[in-house]
Formats: structure tokens, sequence, C-alpha cells
């Protein structure tokens, strides 16, 4: 059977089938996990150390002998990301209450879950697309996207837009496991290369745990609030990336709007700033679900108009001048 092979076929599909496993198990036997105890229990409420575990292995993944290059251009995606996330928080902060949305066509809507879905990059589907239609430096570049992954940055917009307040041993506790694969990572590089394999498969794992904390009917009333959700991640990020690419990181554009997706990771966002600031537990539900569907509609769109851009870019003349200049230079990226 090509299980593997059918999932990968969906946009996000070994995040999200695991999560949506994990939601049907909660909805229609919510007792499962405490009914069978033990291990059983473990993988079905486990998403905190699972998700730790995880963010241990993105750390040590990363090289810090990445070239200027690369962390030029990776920086100012990763800054841009977030400062957009921020102004956005900062603006949702004054419309919605507190407890966000719970009447009307937006109900569900909050700050959290408008964070969550705007501060992480999908770097899987970035780094793919780079290297289709983009340089190795540019492909590259997913590597401080990782820093973006974890509750970490979600909980420095949170905090500094005035929406919430964390303890300063929270804020290294977030970042601890991280540090610490990151440092290991780098003194050893056969370490690197041995937690660095754990990365993709912990994910099911902490999918699936996820999946446990809602319900189906969650799931399918934020649905369409998702979808509007997704395509706004696009455009109110996509500009701010795209300007950024071609007028601070010297490229063309098409970075800008391979980085304008939602990542897997931030549908755990919302539970795990809940955990640490119980104030966020009213949404931390609704906020996932409409993540989750905000990453199925990123991952869908954003290959789509990162290929039509490209095509656009490509046809300009001065692009054309540029390429007739580096024949070179295209044709190893057209064999990459």
């Amino acid at each position: 059977m090509n299980i593997k092979k059918n999932i990968d076929k969906i946009p996000g599909g070994i995040m999200l089938v695991p999560l949506l496993l994990g939601a049907c198990t909660n909805t229609f036997f919510p007792g499962a996990a405490e009914y069978y105890g033990s291990f059983t229990k473990g993988i079905m409420t486990g998403t905190v150390p699972i998700l730790s575990v995880w963010f241990f292995c993105i750390g040590a993944s990363i090289d810090l002998r990445a070239t200027g290059t690369v962390l030029r251009k990776s920086g100012v995606l990763v800054l841009t990301k977030i400062a957009t996330a921020w102004i956005v928080a900062v603006i949702a902060a004054q419309l919605l209450p507190e407890n966000g949305l719970e009447v009307g066509m937006l109900a569900g809507l909050s700050t959290l879950a408008i964070v969550s879905a705007m501060d992480m990059t999908n770097g899987g589907l970035y780094a793919s697309l780079m290297n289709q239609y983009g340089s190795k430096e540019e492909s590259g570049a997913f590597v401080l996207m990782s820093i973006e992954s974890g509750p970490l940055m979600t909980m420095v917009i949170l905090g500094s837009a005035g929406m919430a307040s964390f303890s300063p041993h929270h804020f290294f506790g977030a970042v601890l496991p991280f540090l610490v694969g990151f440092a290991l990572g780098n003194l050893d590089h056969e370490l690197r290369a041995f937690f660095a394999k754990a990365t993709g498969t912990l994910i099911p794992f902490f999918g699936f745990a996820l999946g446990n904390t809602i319900k189906l009917g969650v799931i399918l009333d934020t649905g369409l609030l998702g979808i509007l959700l997704g395509v706004c991640v696009i455009v109110i990020t996509g500009i701010p990336l795209i300007l950024a690419d071609k007028f601070l990181a010297g490229g063309n554009g098409t970075a800008g709007v391979a980085a304008s997706s939602t990542a897997g990771a931030a549908v755990a966002n919302p539970v795990i700033i809940a955990q640490m600031n119980p104030a966020f537990a009213p949404v931390a539900q609704s906020a996932t679900a409409l993540v989750a569907t905000c990453v199925i509609v990123t991952a869908i769109l954003v290959p789509i108009l990162t290929a039509l851009y490209h095509r656009h870019v490509a046809g300009s003349p001065m692009h054309q001048v540029a390429d007739d200049d580096a024949p070179a230079s295209q044709m190893a990226r057209n064999h990459h």
C-alpha cells in the first residue's frame, strides 16, 4: 500500500492527516486517552514533549557556517515575516475583543489565531519552490526560518503587542531546547546529521497529539473563515516579503511569494501558548482549527502564485537581459 505516497499528495498531509485522525478520535472517542493510559495516552496527549524534541532537532539541523548570501536572504525574509505579523497583531489587538469574536461570520477569529497563522513560514515548501524557481542560495535561505518554529516568536509578538505577559523564564524555556540542539549540532556535524533525520519523523506524532485537543465540529465551523484567513496571510505577508526580497535581499520577489505560507508547525502554537498563559485557553481550539485550514490553503495557493509570479518576472525585459548575461548560472539552475 502506498500510504506515504498518497499522504504526500495532500498539501501539508504529513501534519494534517494525523491531526484530522486525532480530531476524529477526540470527537468520537473523547475518553480514549484516559481509558488506555500509559504509552497510548502519552502519544495522544503529548503535544508539548513531542514538540520540544522536534524543536531540539530543528536547532541541531542548522549549520552556523551557512554562506553570507544565505544568511542575508533568510534573515531578510524572517525579519520581514515577523515584523508584518507584529504590526497585524497590534492592529488586531485594538479591533478584536480579548476572547476573539464569538458571533457572526467571523466567529472564532482572534489575535492568537492571526499571529499564529502569519508568523511562521512553511520552510519545506519554501525550499522546494526555490529549488524549482530560484537559486541555490535562495533555496538555502530556509536555514533561518527554523528560528520561527515553535511558540517563541508568537510569544514575543503577543507580548510586545500588549496582548499578554510571559515570565522571562518562560521565554527562555521556550527557546532552550532549540539552543541546546543548535550548540550540539554545530559542535559535532555527526550529531547534526543524526538529529536532523528526526525532524520529519516527529511531525505526524505531534500532529496526532494536537488533533486530540480539538473536535471536528470546531474545524467545520471555522472552515470558511480559515480559507479567508489563509488568503489574507498570503496577501498581507506576501506583499512586504516581495518588496523586501527585491530591495533588501537582492532577489526578484519570487522568494517573497514562496515565503508567504503558514507553517504546519504553527498549528501547535495556540495550544502551547494557552498552556503557558491560560488567558488564551478560550480561543485555543478555534485558533488551532483556523491555523490548520491556513496551512492547507497556503500550501495549495502559494506554489501556484509562486509559479505565476516567476513566469511574470522571467518574461520581463530586465530579467531577460540578466539571463543573457549569465547563461551558465541559468543552465545550472535548470539542471538542478
